[in-house]
Formats: C-alpha cells, structure tokens, sequence
C-alpha cells in the first residue's frame, strides 16, 4: 500500500510539472462541423511528448493579445516578473492539446491535474455519458489555425487569461464494436472556442489550471 501510494504521488508531481513547463515562465469537443480535407495523420506522439510540440508562435504578424487584454497583461507582469506572455501562449497550445486528447481517451486522473473542479465535473459526465452509450472518440487535433489571448485580469493575486483557439479537428465516434457511428478522419471540423486559465500568484503551486471553456463569437 505505501508503494502505491508513493508511485501515485510521484505520477502527479510528474503530470504537474509537465503542465507548470509549458505555461507562463520564461525560458474537443462536439461541435457542428464545418468540414475541410484533414491532412494525412502523422506518426503517433507519446503523451510524455506533448509539451515539447508547442506550435510557432501565431500569425506572423507577432499578435498574442488583444488589445483588450492589454491592461491584464501588464498587471501579471509586474505581479510576476517571470510570466512571459508568447511564452504562456505557446504553453495554451500545448494544453490545449494535452486536455483535449486526455478528454478523447476519457483520461479522468489526467484531467484532474489539467483543469478545475468545474470543467473536470463538466468533462467528467460528458465521459460518463460517452461510456453509457458505449461510443469511443477517435478524434485528432489536425492543426491550430490562430491563438491569441483575448482578455486577462489579475484580481486579489489570481491571475487569470481567456485565451481564444480557432483549430481543425478530425472528429470520429464509434461504438464498441468499432463501427463507425459519426464523423470522418478524412474531414476537419473547424472549433472556435475560448479558454481560461487561472493561477494564484502567490501560491506554492506553480501550475495553470483551465477554469472555463465556452463558445468562441
């Protein structure tokens, strides 16, 4: 039993740190579809690879925040002199992959180090309800088309930053036979959606945690 709980501890300090490297320090979903050609799928990636697939940094143009997010941003920054923002957002990306693939595989334990108590109950019975169907997903994260942190706020040393994904899923359901209940791999299904992330400034934990998803406008 101390063996056990010893390998769990260390499972979760391990699941904990991958997600405190890739957000914020210096160095899906069902959805109606909007189908355009998936790209051929690449090699599969070990889940401890995950945070070293960061994207390039998004648009050329150098945006990562709105300019409604200006304010947030600059009072992070000064709460936090090691908070780098294109950082943090190549960090989102990573996330937002990591979670959303972990939701796929109904990965509860995973999750529950990645998001909050709301979103992992939210996740949690969307899985549930997946599993009572007797429905698997096979969905991929073909690419991330745009990420820009849309609004941020620090209040009461919480910092917390909506950032907005515009990304290409291949979305496939089957069943427990393995027969194909909806979706195609073949198509992308286009998701826009909205993401918050929140930490305590001055807390001994140093990890980000999703808070809310929503809708993109």
């Amino acid at each position: 039993m101390t063996v056990e709980i010893v390998l769990l501890a260390m499972v979760a300090l391990f699941v904990g740190l991958r997600l405190y490297s890739v957000l914020g320090r210096r160095t899906g979903h069902e959805q109606q579809p909007i189908l355009r050609p998936a790209e051929t799928p690449s090699a599969p990636e070990s889940q401890a690879s995950l945070p070293e697939m960061a994207p390039e940094r998004p648009e050329a143009s150098g945006l990562v925040y709105e300019d409604a997010a200006a304010g947030g941003i600059r009072a992070i920054v000064s709460a936090d002199s090691s908070f780098d923002v294109a950082r943090f957002l190549e960090g989102a990306q990573a996330a937002y992959r990591m979670i959303l693939e972990a939701f796929w595989k109904g990965d509860r334990e995973e999750l529950r180090h990645l998001v909050g108590d709301e979103v992992l109950t939210s996740f949690d019975t969307a899985i549930s309800e997946r599993e009572t169907a007797g429905h698997m997903l096979a969905n991929r994260l073909v690419r991330i088309e745009r990420a820009v942190i849309e609004d941020a706020e620090l209040r009461d040393g919480t910092a917390s930053i909506a950032v907005r994904f515009d990304a290409d899923i291949a979305a496939v359901t089957r069943d427990a036979a393995g027969e194909l209940v909806a979706g195609s791999m073949s198509d992308a299904v286009e998701t826009h959606e909205v993401w918050t992330f929140r930490r305590s400034l001055g807390s001994d934990n140093p990890n980000w945690l999703l808070v809310e998803t929503g809708e993109a406008d």
